[in-house]
Order: C-alpha cells, then sequence, then structure tokens
C-alpha cells in the first residue's frame, strides 16, 4: 500500500510537486504525465530517495521520510535510467541485490537462474555490466528489483528498450503480482500499455494531479474514446494537427 498526503517538493524557488494526494492499494495505478510534469520526483520520494518539501508519504504503513531504509526493504525500485555498477558480470551483481535482500544461497541461485531464463540473458550472466545493451541493462534492473519479492513495485518507465517478449513477461508478472494483493505504481507514455494494464490512472501536469480514475471514468470524463486522447486533453496537447500543419 501507497499513501500520498498532501505532498509537496520544491528545487530553490521552483515548485515541482504542488500538493499531491492518493492511494494505491493492492492495484496497478499508472501515473501519467509529460516531460517535466513531476512524475520521477514523486516516485524518487516514495522510494525514499528524495526528501518531500512538505507532505506525508507512507509505503506499507512506514513513514518515507522518517525510515527510509525501512522502506527500501518492502519495495522494488526501477528507476528511469538504472544506475547499475558496471565492473561487476551480471552475476554478481544479481548475487550481491541477493545477498543484501537476505535471500538464502539456494534460493537465490533458483531465482536468478529462472529471471535469467526468462527475460533471456542466461548468455549475458558472466559479461560486465559495463558491455551489455541499453535493453539488457534495463533487464538487470528489472530482476534486480523483482528478486525478493517485493511487496510494492515502483517502476519508472519500466518498458524502456524491453522487446517484445521481455515486456508481455514483465506485464503478466505485473498482473500476477497484483492478484497477490500487491501495489504497483508506474509510469509510463506508452498509452495502449497503460490501458492495458491499468486499474487506476493519475494524470500529473505542471505538478498537479489533473485527473483520476479508472481508464473507462477519465475516457467519460474528458469525452474522449481513448486514454492517448484524454491525456492530450488533460494536459493541453490536443492541437496535434496544428502543430503538424506547421512541419510539412
Amino acid at each position: 500500500m501507497i499513501e500520498i498526503k498532501d505532498l509537496r517538493k520544491s528545487f530553490g524557488n521552483i515548485e515541482v510537486l504542488k500538493s499531491i494526494s492518493f492511494e494505491v492499494r493492492g492495484e496497478i495505478y499508472g501515473l501519467l504525465g509529460p516531460n517535466g510534469s513531476g512524475k520521477t520526483t514523486l516516485m524518487k520520494i516514495v522510494a525514499g530517495i528524495l526528501k518531500p518539501t512538505s507532505g506525508k508519504v507512507f509505503v506499507e504503513g512506514i513513514d518515507v521520510e522518517k525510515d527510509p531504509l525501512r522502506v527500501k526493504e518492502v519495495i522494488g525500485f526501477v528507476p528511469e535510467t538504472p544506475v547499475l555498477y558496471e565492473s561487476l558480470t551480471v552475476s554478481e551483481l544479481l548475487n550481491l541485490v541477493g545477498k543484501i535482500r537476505g535471500l538464502k544461497r539456494e534460493e537465490l541461485e533458483e531465482r536468478v537462474a529462472n529471471f535469467a531464463k526468462a527475460f533471456e540473458i542466461e548468455e549475458f550472466m558472466d559479461s560486465l555490466i559495463a558491455t551489455l545493451s541499453f535493453g539488457n541493462r534495463q533487464k538487470v534492473a528489472i530482476i534486480s528489483a523483482l528478486l525478493h519479492n517485493p511487496k510494492v513495485l515502483i517502476l519508472d518507465e519500466v518498458m524502456n528498450g524491453l522487446d517484445v517478449k521481455s515486456a508481455k513477461i514483465l506485464r503478466e508478472l505485473l498482473f500476477r503480482f497484483r492478484k497477490e494483493g500487491k501495489s504497483i505504481l508506474f509510469s509510463t507514455h506508452i498509452m495502449p500499455f497503460a490501458e492495458m494494464l491499468c486499474d487506476r490512472v493519475g494524470v500529473i501536469y505542471e505538478g498537479k494531479i489533473v485527473a483520476e480514475g479508472k481508464v473507462d471514468e477519465l475516457k467519460d470524463f474528458a469525452k474522449v474514446k481513448d486514454l492517448e486522447d484524454v491525456f492530450l486533453k488533460l494536459t493541453r496537447g490536443e492541437d496535434i494537427s496544428e502543430i503538424l500543419s506547421a512541419l510539412i
């Protein structure tokens, strides 16, 4: 469970998040918004990486600001740009993550092997992280986040660089996690994926949640037929035809 109450974040005189409040309870919640809307800042605060200027965030009942280390024990986090130890091999990195997470050796070996097979990185297990393609780095970041079977997942643009098969496997895993009652907060620019996956969606624009609800509710609210048009209408990006006519 994630509870966000009147969350604000400023960098100097720039207010990035403006009184954000919502909850994620045993569901898949999609956070949608244009670049610069505050998605990544919000997710880093929920993950205990950034401190809020004001407001409260609770993850599984834990106050994120007061006890960020405990929060990190119960979450799996994939940032927009994963930072991995490039001097380690894939195998070394995943084993390090597993040991930090307290997994026993046999369980760790089994989980690493299963994830490596599922995401088709078995041939890269002895390769240095520095030599991997962007897509394979993303797979390693995802496996690192899922390895300890977290109660809460925070996924920032997690589909970036994934091939079709890996994207489908991740999608099915998220459905399984939701069935187990886990809470998933993720951001994406891929509207069809969000429409297919989300129980609820929050549209963030200029640091505020401008609409929230089930996909069909948002379509009715915006009087449009698909989520992409909801997004464009609520973030003032609907004049695409005028933009295109000026370019051609």
